[in-house]
């Protein structure tokens, strides 16, 4: 009995001591390896200031295609210039005199006023200064003048996907992310400041309570889908076409049609989050692709014709009688030129984006049947990418009795959505038929605990795969014959295509005269999609129709696909 009782107590001893060293260890992993650069910097410091406004925040990468991670958004260590007003010896002047020539944003008035104050020990002069010019601070020797170490928000890429990663800014007293990844993952991205004497036991069950009985997010990095070298090629091209055609806006996406995973996405005019301007138009700032409806025009069309494939109503060789116009509800609408063409093939009508042929299809589908498709492609509902500020498309119209709001629809007029919308439903032509959830990010780096890789499921099956492969054809030879009249068909790749001519609503009612939105998308290798690539221009210049303004951009755009993805040929 005494045995058993001494060796109880032995075992219960050494549980002790196992738990003690497993506590003392994961309290040094703590401190050296987690906090080991913050620790050092308050060291730095906490005899001069405050030591809890550090400042710290998780990294955003953009990831290469060779799998390399690529910092898009980090924290740049340096210097912060401060001053003991009570032991400086030499004039405010000459002190400003000496530093303006290294830091130019030295304010001189700011200089004197602080200097001044001689009941104050420290004021800051200047913050994110670099190494270099701290040394040559260091070496002018100033009595009373001193750095510390100091860090801030910095964006390598400068402007590169500038809408997607977003900034850092202050809306009212609160400073944090401000549109784009930045905002969206605000709590994984930010890091407290706290104490460093912090009781560790409280630490841990504070620690329980956040994560755990709170749900409140863990910290860490985010790595994305946007691959760097595609991103800036697709922004050149955008900023041309800007330039060219003097529009108002210019927008896209390469996307992956298959898993919706984004290479790249941007619009101009853009921004620089290093350099922003708060009194900029906030209309700068946000991200039109995702927050702001358009009506598409002709590009929803290849939707149209999808749902009477998938309805067994209409092929590529249908036909019927084009008379270049049709009323309905005493309204007319027109074929873009306002001619006629007899018997025509529904292949003929969406090469030469005749909108005769597509309220002919809305007709023979009926309400009910082109509600349903247009609903199960996705339009009218957010597409729940990791964005903030997501949109919905607006498609009240297809609740109408009249016969009129369907035939517009099948043209892509008097229905508004998204431009990533109308990306996630054309990505279903070209995969099969399946709807994806277009996302950045791929992966999230824990702070503390194992990374975490983001898997989207397949989305529902929306039309039939051999609905998809019917329309791809459809749109390879809208490609191969009707585009630029063949001239730009591929010999080596199939590549499927549509344009689109849209008039924009005024606020006032009815549409401008003067002002067009044009769209293009194609995917390729049409035989195994890998990337799908959506442009759109608002209210360009001198130009009437998208095959002008947007086919050669997208023409080059695929064939920098093709070269630098080194894409096997598919024919």
């Amino acid at each position: 009995m005494v045995k058993h009782y001494f060796q109880y107590r032995i075992r219960l001893f050494s549980f002790f001591i196992i738990l003690f060293s497993l506590l003392l260890i994961s309290r040094l992993y703590y401190l050296q390896i987690i906090n080991g650069d913050k620790l050092a910097e308050r060291a730095d410091r906490q005899y001069v200031r405050p030591v809890n406004n550090i400042f710290d925040r998780g990294t955003i990468f953009f990831t290469s295609k060779d799998g390399t991670e690529v910092s898009a958004a980090t924290v740049k260590e340096g210097f912060l210039i401060a001053v003991n007003p009570q032991k400086v010896t030499m004039s405010a002047e000459e002190v400003c005199s000496k530093l303006k020539p290294i830091v130019e944003t030295i304010n001189c008035a700011d200089v004197v006023e602080k200097l001044a104050k001689k009941t104050d020990p420290y004021e800051e002069l200047a913050r994110q200064v670099d190494a270099d010019k701290a040394k040559a601070i260091e070496d002018l020797a100033i009595e009373g003048l001193t750095l510390y170490k100091d860090r801030w928000r910095i964006y390598p890429g400068g402007n590169l996907a500038s809408h997607v990663i977003g900034f850092l800014g202050y809306k009212g007293n609160d400073f944090g992310g401000r549109y784009g990844l930045e905002h969206q993952y605000e709590a994984l991205l930010d890091r407290e400041d706290g104490s460093v004497y912090v009781n560790f036991f409280a630490e841990i069950f504070s620690n329980i309570n956040n994560t755990i009985i709170k749900g409140e997010s863990l910290k860490g990095d985010i790595i994305t889908t946007i691959e760097p070298t595609t991103q800036d090629y697709l922004e050149k091209s955008l900023e041309k076409v800007q330039k060219e055609w003097y529009a108002e806006s210019v927008g896209g996406i390469i996307i992956n049609p298959r898993n919706g995973e984004i290479y790249a996405m941007a619009l101009t005019p853009s921004f620089d989050p290093n350099n922003f301007r708060i009194e900029q138009e906030v209309k700068v700032f946000s991200n039109d692709v995702v927050e702001n409806v358009r009506e598409m025009g002709s590009i929803i069309k290849p939707l149209t014709m999808a749902a009477a494939i998938d309805l067994g109503i209409a092929d590529a060789k249908t036909t019927y009688d084009d008379k270049g116009s049709i009323t309905m509800n005493n309204y007319t609408m027109y074929n873009f030129d306002r001619k006629g063409r007899g018997v025509v093939t529904m292949q003929q009508a969406l090469g030469e984006s005749l909108n005769t042929g597509f309220i002919h299809l809305s007709q023979k589908m009926g309400h009910d049947n082109m509600r349903k498709y247009f609903t199960d492609f996705g339009l009218g509902e957010r597409t729940g990418i990791d964005l903030p500020n997501e949109a919905k498309g607006i498609i009240g119209n297809l609740n109408s009795p009249r016969d009129l709001e369907y035939a517009t629809a099948s043209f892509g007029q008097g229905v508004a959505i998204t431009p990533l919308e109308t990306v996630r439903a054309l990505s279903s032509l070209a995969n099969g038929g399946t709807l994806i959830t277009p996302h950045i990010v791929k992966e999230i780096k824990y702070k503390i605990g194992i990374p975490n890789k983001i898997d989207f499921p397949v989305g529902k099956q929306v039309i039939k795969p051999a609905t998809s492969y019917a329309i791809t054809d459809m749109l390879v030879e809208n490609f191969d014959t009707y585009f630029q009249d063949g001239k730009a068909k591929n010999p080596h790749y199939k590549i499927a295509v549509k344009t689109g001519t849209a008039q924009i609503a005024a606020p006032d009612g009815g549409y401008y005269t003067d002002r067009n939105l044009h769209s293009f998308f194609g995917y390729l290798p049409a035989s195994d999609p890998q990337f799908l690539v959506f442009l759109y221009t608002i209210a360009p210049q001198g130009v009437e129709f998208a095959s002008q303004s947007l086919g050669p951009p997208f023409v080059d755009l695929a064939k920098f696909l093709i070269n630098y993805y080194e894409i096997p040929p598919d024919r």
